[in-house]
């Protein structure tokens, strides 16, 4: 993995991820909000544990009606999770939900006892949690912005609570201890740690993700990336009802230049290939190397514009020859076969388009090189 300054750490983990983390934050979403449901149930037994310990009745009922009011939205953001990036602005509000909820906790115990807003290490810690959790959403927005949130709202807390102390012996407590500076600093300091731990696990799961979705010599997406992918493909598609092509291309005669050139020449002529269909494809098109000498390319048209589309190119790339430099060998003529496979919006999955595109590769390879089938049916 490539060295980054922090300064370009900091743009990517601000930055909007792709594709295919947002994928993976979407259900890392489904997965905190199930976790937050267990957590919710929890939470009921503190009320009650803190009731036996010989908790006040009135610190039992605040944490009672704390914990129902959690398990109630807990089951609202269990439902909204269940849509799939249906709501780009759900992380950020179940994230502002965990960091309040805990805060609004902390300001109810501060009306019923002054140190216990600020020495509670029980509630406190549900910042750290909230924090925490956003590692499963895989964007590093949010963990920044539920760091800076559980600060801003800690911090001012802090300060409310110094400030409404009359003196000293109000801020004294035989429960909670005493309530002083130097801790409540500590534990902002804390939260800021957490925050930056957060963000850099975020980072290199981005990261790992980007580089098993890339293919390593061309750069482009894989078939890990197709997959992870596809199926938002096809359900955008199916929603504005337009269609999606896939073109299932294979290099011809490509062990030759192995053979004759070798592999180094190889690769070379792979991206030679990529250099070309790049240059030719679209900005709404996606080429993905599924391995070898084979490629997708899956655009967002009917199946008769995707054929004319990849027959053009077909075109180009025999216009543009291979040199491989060694010997006496003549520039190549690289030429390729595809087959081309469309989902207009009736539900086909990704291996039944890969099957389809595969069976007409095969009927160009049989019917005469360098042809594009593109047939109904």
């Amino acid at each position: 993995m490539e060295s980054r300054s922090a300064r370009e750490i900091l743009a990517a983990v601000l930055a909007r991820p792709d594709e295919v983390m947002l994928e993976v934050g979407a259900g890392g979403e489904l997965l905190v909000a199930r976790l937050r449901v267990v957590i919710a149930a929890l939470l009921l037994v503190l009320p009650l544990a803190n009731a036996v310990s010989g908790g006040t009745v009135r610190e039992t009922l605040i944490g009672l009606g704390g914990a129902v009011f959690v398990n109630v939205f807990a089951q609202v953001w269990l439902q909204l999770a269940r849509r799939r990036r249906r709501y780009r602005w759900l992380s950020f509000a179940t994230v502002a939900f965990d960091v309040t909820a805990t805060t609004a906790v902390l300001i109810v115990l501060a009306f019923a006892h002054l140190p216990a807003a600020l020495n509670s290490m029980v509630v406190w810690g549900c910042y750290l949690l909230a924090i925490v959790l956003t590692a499963l959403r895989g964007d590093g927005r949010t963990t920044l912005f539920a760091g800076a949130l559980a600060v801003l709202q800690y911090g001012a807390i802090i300060a409310a609570v110094f400030a409404f102390a009359d003196s000293p012996e109000h801020l004294l407590s035989s429960d909670y201890g005493a309530v002083t500076p130097g801790p409540q600093v500590q534990r902002v300091m804390l939260l800021v740690i957490a925050t930056m731990i957060t963000a850099t696990v975020v980072y290199r799961m981005q990261r790992l993700v980007e580089m098993s979705g890339t293919d390593g010599l061309t750069r482009l997406p894989n078939r890990t990336w197709l997959l992870h992918r596809m199926p938002r493909l096809l359900e955008v598609a199916s929603e504005e009802d337009g269609s999606l092509s896939l073109a299932l291309i294979d290099l011809d005669h490509f062990s030759r230049i192995n053979d004759e050139a070798g592999h180094h020449a190889g690769d070379r002529a792979i991206r030679h290939v990529v250099e070309v269909l790049k240059g030719m494809t679209e900005r709404n098109e996606r080429l993905v190397r599924l391995g070898g000498e084979e490629f997708v390319l899956v655009m967002p048209q009917p199946l008769g514009t995707a054929w004319e589309r990849v027959d053009a190119i077909r075109r180009v790339l025999g216009q543009r020859p291979f040199d491989p430099e060694r010997g006496n060998l003549e520039p190549l003529r690289l030429t390729f076969s595809a087959g081309v496979a469309a989902s207009p919006h009736d539900g086909h999955d990704l291996s039944t388009l890969l099957r389809r595109a595969d069976r007409r590769l095969k009927m160009a390879k049989r019917e005469g090189r360098n042809r594009v089938i593109a047939r109904d049916g």
